[in-house]
């Protein structure tokens, strides 16, 4: 059985991943955990930003490239009001929006995100874009910027909702003024425990069929970017382990001879896989639970085929 990798990826961002793993000779499954729902911009959203576009926040913190587009497109529409609004004579302010002018630092979290805000073209004559060199929470923590902000300074992070706790944390615990802005939400897929459903019946199938044994050389590898991404998957296996488990039994001993997943004795489990996964937050959790796992410091396509190469 060739070695197969699950991508959990939303699906906007799944391609390169996949792409590259099968340029590789690698089984790859896409299989979103995560899908992006937009939230509503709320007054105290606008006026976070208004007082960004004042200067009161030291930086401004992009957490992903749909964190970047929604931002850029708030930012916009600010700039468009603005403009339209009667008495306007300021020319530092018409000029500010009129350029979309970065009024503080900018710190775009991986190269997708700071990619969004290149096609921008904004004006950063007075502050530039910077990317820590680890694009997660602790590549951010280690970045000077990050490290020479005081008690008092102000920071806004544009992200979807939760996530990035340890950024957080770290932050308000010198004193840094953390405010946030959820342009969007992770979901899980209304097919995911289907799509989870229908592939391991085919895996068990083709398993039983070919009387194969998982070894841990030979788990299905899965790729998981963040909790909330586990948690869902955590919850798809789970689910679909009890649906395995009433269906077998309503089906007679008779059918076990030609049904090739009621044929397999039980359903897979959390520790029937491996996991390629982000960070030191996500390591942890994966060794307090004693699955199998190995670590990367950024998504990158390259990373986690290096990681998966070095272990195969």
């Amino acid at each position: 059985m060739p070695q197969i990798v699950i991508n959990t990826r939303p699906v906007e961002r799944a391609a390169p991943l996949t792409h590259c793993l099968q340029a590789a000779g690698l089984t790859v499954v896409e299989m979103p955990m995560l899908t992006l729902q937009s939230r509503p911009t709320t007054d105290s959203d606008k006026m976070m930003m208004r007082q960004w576009l004042a200067g009161e926040y030291q930086m401004v913190v992009i957490v992903s490239p749909t964190a970047a587009a929604s931002g850029l497109a708030a930012w916009q529409a600010l700039a468009r009001a603005h403009k339209m609004l009667d008495g306007i004579d300021n020319a530092a302010d018409i000029a500010m929006f009129e350029g979309l002018k970065a009024p503080s630092l900018l710190i775009a979290v991986g190269d997708a995100t700071a990619a969004v805000l290149n096609r921008a073209k904004l004006d950063t004559t007075a502050h530039q874009v910077h990317q820590p060199k680890i694009a997660n929470n602790e590549g951010m923590l280690a970045m000077s910027e990050i490290e020479h902000l005081q008690a008092g300074d102000k920071v806004l992070i544009w992200r979807g909702l939760g996530g990035r706790r340890l950024l957080v944390d770290a932050l308000q615990a010198r004193g840094v003024h953390i405010d946030s802005i959820a342009w969007y939400e992770r979901i899980m897929p209304a097919d995911a425990t289907f799509q989870y459903q229908k592939w391991q019946q085919g895996f068990l199938t083709q398993k039983v069929a070919q009387d194969i044994t998982l070894s841990e050389r030979s788990k299905p590898i899965v790729v998981v970017s963040s909790g909330t991404a586990f948690e869902h998957w955590a919850h798809v296996v789970n689910e679909a382990a009890v649906n395995f488990s009433t269906q077998k039994s309503a089906i007679s001993e008779l059918s076990n001879l030609t049904t090739g997943m009621v044929a397999h004795k039980k359903a897979l489990t959390l520790s029937d896989f491996t996991y390629v996964v982000l960070g030191e937050r996500l390591t942890n959790w994966m060794a307090d639970q004693q699955l199998s796992h190995w670590r990367v410091d950024d998504l990158a396509p390259d990373t986690i085929l290096t990681a998966i190469n070095a272990h195969l």
